[in-house]
C-alpha cells in the first residue's frame, strides 16, 4: 500500500495556473468575512461516495458530521436529484454508509451496525423505505455491491481462515463466533507470530483475514465464502487498501466475479497483487488468474457488454509507485493487453502526437455502452477527467473545469458524469460534470481498438510476456499544454457547507515554476493569508508533502487544511519536488535511492524561487513542516540547514536502519533505499561493510547528522503508527534534548499515521500553531504584544 496515500496530504488534487485560478483572496473580501477557525473546519459536513440511481434521476451519497464536543464522527446517507434540488438526509441511525442502488431500481442497501441492510427504494419520492437487516455475520459484513440481476450481493468480512473451509456457512459462522467469544473471555492477550505483516497501518492483524462473500438479496442466511483458505491460504482478499479502488466486481451475467489478492509467500515484501476471475455457479469451478504483471494489479471492472475485464496494472515488482496503467482482458480469447499512452506512436501520421499522458490512472470506469473508458489522472496538481473512445479512436481530455474530480459515475446521459469536486478553497461536494462543456478536444489519436488491447489480432495470451500497446509521445520539457480559455463553472448538486463558507474569507492557490539545479522544471504553490496586504511581509509555513510519491494538490483537507494554515496570518508555500506525482514517471522515479538528494535541492531552490518572486515573504520568519516522508525531509532539513526559524516533524523517519525493522510494508523501504542498478531488495545488513556513501540507509540518515541540528523542533508521533514506528520520534526527541536544541514532543497514544479524533486534531492544530508563532514571533508572540 502506498505511503503516498498515508500522508496528511490534501486528497487528490487540481492545481494549475489557468483561468479560474487567480491571485489573492479570489474576490472573497466582502464586508463581514473573516479567517477560518478550527471550529469552522469541524462544522463542515464531509461529503463522499456518490451513487447514481439506475434511472439517472437521483444521487445517493454519504455525509460525515463531526461533533467536537462529543469527539465523534457519524455518517448518514443523503439523496439529491441529478437535475438539481434540495439535498435530503434519508437515514438517521447510529451510522450508515456504503449506500448502493440495486440495478433494477427497486432496492437500496447500506452498512449499519456492521451488517448489510436492504430497503425498498421509492423512485418517485427519492427515498428508501424501512431498512431490514439482511445479514447476521458474526464477524461483520461491509462493502456490499449488487449483482447486475439484483438477486445477490458481494461483500467482505474478516474471518478466521481455519473456519472458512467448513462444509456450510452455518458451520463457518459458528466457528468464527466461537473463536471471537473465546478470545474476548481469555485474560491472555499475547500473540504468537510466525510470519511478517503481523501488524498493519494502525492495528495488529491478528488471526483474521478479509474474505469475499456472496449473499442472496432475499435470504440473508444463504451466505457463501468465495475465497476460503483452501483457495487463498492466509491471504487477505481483497488486498488491504486505504481509500483505494474496490478489489472485487460482478460480471454482467451475474454468474462470475473478479477479485484481487496477493498469494506471494511473504506479502510484507511483495506488491504483487493479482486479479482472479471465479465462476460462481459451476460445479468445481476454480479461480483463474488473469493478470500477468509481477507488479500490482487491482481495480477490476467488467465492460457492460461482458466482453472485457479492465484493471490497473504496474510493471515493476516491489515498486508501489510504478506507473498505474490500464490493462484490458479479452474474456473470450483469454488475452490481456496494456493501454500505454506515454510513448511515441508514428503509425498514423508519421509524427509523434504532442500530448503528455505519462500519468497514473487513479480511477476509471466503463461507459454504459462499453465504447468508452473514462479515467481520472493527476496532472500538475489537478485530477483531470479523460475519455478513451474505442469507436472514434480518440482520447479526449476534459479539463476545462478546474478542481479535483473523483468517485466518478455515469449519470445516465452519455456525456454527464457525477462525482466529487474539491479545491483548496472549496470543501468536497457532489458535482455534475458536463463533458461537452469541459472538453479540451482530442488529446491524442490512439490506435485502433484491436491495437489498443480490446481486439484479437494483437492481443496476447494471459501469462505471456508484456507486449506493445497504444502509444503516444509524452514531452519531457515541462511545457504547459493546458487550455487558457475561460473554464465552465462547476455545477454543484450539493451545497451542504455553503452556510459556513459564506462567512469565511478563503484564498486561492497560486502556481509558480522554477528550474531545478539539474535543469528540470519544478512547480511550487503559494497560498496568501486572508486580509492580505501587498505592502506588508508575512511569516511563512513551508509545507513538505509525504508519500514520497504524492503531491501537493488543489484540494480541501480535514487534516492539514491549507486555508487554516494560512488563516493565522501566514503565507503557505509548497513545492512538488522529485518524487511528486502528476509530472511524469521519470519525475517520480527521481527520488528512488536519493531521498535526501534531488528532492532536498528541489525544495530549497523552490523556496528560494518563491522568496525571489513574492516580496511579501519574510525570509527571517520561516518554519518548515512535514509529515511521513515530509517528516523525514523535515528531519533532513533540520540536520542540513539552519535557514528556518522552526521545524515541525510529524511521524518522520529519523534512522532508516531502525525504521526498516519496525515498519510493516517492507517492500517500500526495500525499494526506496536501493542503490542505482541494484537488483536485490535494500536491507541494512547488505550494506553494513560498505562506506557510508554506498549505504543508502546511512547516507540518507538524519540521525547520523543530528549533531548539526540547531533549529527549534516540534516532534509529533503516535503510538499506533505502524508505518513509521513511534520509536522514530522518540529517538529524535531524545537526541534534541541531549543536544540542548529547543524541542517539544506531542505524543498521541490513541492515533495512527493520521490524527483522526476531533479533539486530538484540535490539540494538534493548537500545538503546531503555537510552535510556529513562538519562533516566528507571530500571533501572541509578536513584538509589541503582551
Amino acid at each position: 500500500m502506498k505511503i503516498r496515500v498515508f500522508f496528511l496530504c490534501v486528497a487528490v488534487a487540481g492545481l494549475g495556473y489557468r483561468a479560474g485560478w487567480g491571485q489573492g483572496a479570489a474576490g472573497a473580501r466582502d464586508a463581514g468575512k473573516r479567517p477560518m477557525t478550527f471550529e469552522d473546519l469541524q462544522k463542515m459536513r464531509r461529503v463522499s461516495d456518490p451513487q447514481v440511481s439506475p434511472s439517472g434521476k437521483w444521487v445517493m451519497f454519504s455525509v460525515t458530521e463531526v461533533s467536537l464536543e462529543k469527539n465523534t464522527k457519524v455518517n448518514h446517507l443523503w439523496v439529491v436529484p441529478v437535475r438539481g434540488g434540495a439535498e435530503v438526509q434519508v437515514t438517521s441511525g447510529e451510522g450508515e454508509s456504503n449506500g448502493r442502488f440495486s440495478p433494477d431500481g427497486r432496492s437500496v442497501s447500506w452498512t449499519a451496525g456492521d451488517q448489510i441492510v436492504v430497503a425498498h427504494w421509492d423512485e418517485a419520492a427519492g427515498k428508501p423505505g424501512a431498512g431490514l437487516t439482511l445479514t447476521q455475520v458474526s464477524t461483520g459484513a461491509d462493502g456490499a455491491i449488487w449483482s447486475p440481476d439484483s438477486k445477490r450481493l458481494l461483500f467482505v468480512s474478516s474471518v478466521y481462515p481455519e473456519c472458512s473451509d467448513k462444509w456450510s456457512w452455518a458451520e463457518e459462522n459458528a466457528c468464527n463466533k466461537a473463536k471471537d467469544d473465546a478470545a474476548a473471555k481469555s485474560p491472555v492477550k499475547a500473540q504468537v507470530w510466525d510470519h511478517l505483516l503481523f501488524r498493519h497501518w494502525d492495528h495488529f492483524t491478528g488471526q483474521k483475514r478479509s474474505h469475499v462473500m456472496v449473499v442472496d438479496a432475499t435470504y440473508g442466511a444463504s451466505v457463501r465464502d468465495l475465497t476460503p483458505a483452501k483457495v487463498v491460504g492466509d491471504a487477505e482478499t481483497p488486498t488491504f487498501t486505504v481509500g483505494g479502488p474496490l478489489g472485487y466486481a460482478w460480471a454482467p451475467d451475474s454468474k462470475e466475479i473478479a477479485y484481487v489478492t496477493n498469494l506471494d509467500p511473504v506479502p510484507a515484501a511483495s506488491t504483487n497483487n493479482d486479479v482472479f476471475m471465479l465462476r460462481l455457479d459451476e460445479q468445481g469451478a476454480k479461480a483463474v488468474k488473469v493478470s500477468t504483471s509481477p507488479g500490482s494489479d487491482d481495480a477490476p471492472a467488467y465492460s457492460p457488454d461482458g466482453k472485457w475485464l479492465a484493471f490497473r496494472t504496474q510493471a515493476k515488482a516491489g515498486y508501489e509507485s510504478d506507473r498505474f496503467r490500464l490493462a484490458i482482458y479479452d474474456r473470450k480469447e483469454g488475452t490481456v493487453r496494456e493501454l500505454d499512452l506515454s510513448q511515441e506512436d508514428s503509425s498514423r501520421s508519421g509524427k509523434p502526437v504532442e500530448v503528455d499522458l505519462d500519468r497514473w490512472v487513479d480511477e476509471f470506469f466503463w461507459s454504459h455502452d462499453a465504447q468508452r473508458i473514462f479515467f481520472v489522472a493527476g496532472d500538475r496538481g489537478e485530477e483531470v477527467i479523460y475519455g478513451l473512445n474505442f469507436s472514434s479512436e480518440e482520447l479526449h481530455r476534459f479539463g476545462r473545469t478546474p478542481g479535483v474530480w473523483g468517485s466518478l459515475v455515469q449519470a445516465g446521459l452519455e456525456y454527464k458524469l457525477v462525482g466529487t469536486l474539491t479545491r483548496v478553497d472549496q470543501p468536497t461536494e457532489i458535482a455534475l460534470a458536463d463533458l461537452q462543456k469541459m472538453d479540451d478536444g482530442p488529446a491524442a489519436a490512439v490506435l485502433s481498438p484491436s491495437k489498443a488491447g480490446v481486439g484479437k489480432a494483437s492481443a496476447r495470451r494471459a501469462g505471456a510476456n508484456r507486449a506493445g500497446a497504444a502509444k503516444v509521445v509524452s514531452p519531457r520539457s515541462g511545457a504547459d499544454l493546458r487550455v487558457e480559455s475561460e473554464p465552465e463553472p462547476p455545477i454543484f448538486l450539493t451545497h451542504l457547507n455553503d452556510a459556513v463558507l459564506a462567512s469565511l474569507e478563503l484564498t486561492r492557490l497560486e502556481s509558480y515554476w522554477f528550474t531545478a539545479a539539474d535543469g528540470v522544471k519544478v512547480e511550487g504553490f503559494v497560498l496568501r493569508p486572508p486580509k492580505f496586504d501587498e505592502t506588508k511581509t508575512y511569516p511563512v509555513k513551508f509545507l513538505i508533502h509525504g508519500g514520497p510519491e504524492s503531491a501537493w494538490e488543489n484540494a480541501w483537507s480535514y487534516r492539514w487544511n491549507l486555508e487554516l494554515m494560512a488563516a493565522s496570518g501566514y503565507v503557505v508555500v509548497m513545492v512538488n519536488p522529485r518524487g511528486s506525482t502528476g509530472y511524469g514517471q521519470a519525475f517520480i522515479d527521481g527520488i528512488n535511492g536519493d531521498w535526501g538528494g534531488k528532492p532536498y535541492l528541489d525544495l530549497m531552490k523552490g523556496l528560494d524561487a518563491a522568496e525571489a518572486k513574492y516580496p511579501f515573504l519574510d525570509k527571517t520568519r520561516e518554519c518548515a513542516l512535514g509529515a511521513s516522508y515530509g517528516g523525514f525531509m523535515a528531519n533532513w532539513v533540520l540536520t542540513h540547514t539552519n535557514r528556518f526559524q522552526c521545524i515541525v516533524t510529524h511521524d518522520g523517519m529519523f534512522d532508516p536502519a531502525s525504521a526498516y525493522g519496525t515498519t510493516e510494508e517492507l517492500w517500500f523501504n526495500e525499494w526506496e533505499f536501493r542503490r542505482p542498478k541494484d537488483t536485490k531488495p535494500a536491507q541494512p545488513w547488505r550494506y553494513d561493510a560498505l562506506p557510508v556513501a554506498e549505504d543508502p540507509f546511512r547516507r540518507w540518515s538524519p540521525m547520523l547528522s543530528i549533531q548539526k541540528a540547531k533549529t527549534p523542533t516540534l516532534v509529533i508521533h503516535s503510538q499506533k503508527d505502524y508505518r513509521l514506528d513511534v520509536s522514530e520520534g522518540l529517538q529524535l526527541f531524545t537526541a534534541l534534548q541531549r543536544l540542548g536544541v529547543p524541542s517539544r514532543m506531542l505524543y498521541f497514544p490513541d492515533e495512527g499515521h493520521w490524527i483522526l479524533k476531533p479533539q486530538n486534531s484540535q490539540l494538534w492544530y493548537e500545538t503546531v500553531g503555537d510552535w510556529c508563532d513562538r519562533w516566528t514571533k507571530s500571533g501572541k508572540y509578536a513584538e509589541g504584544m503582551k
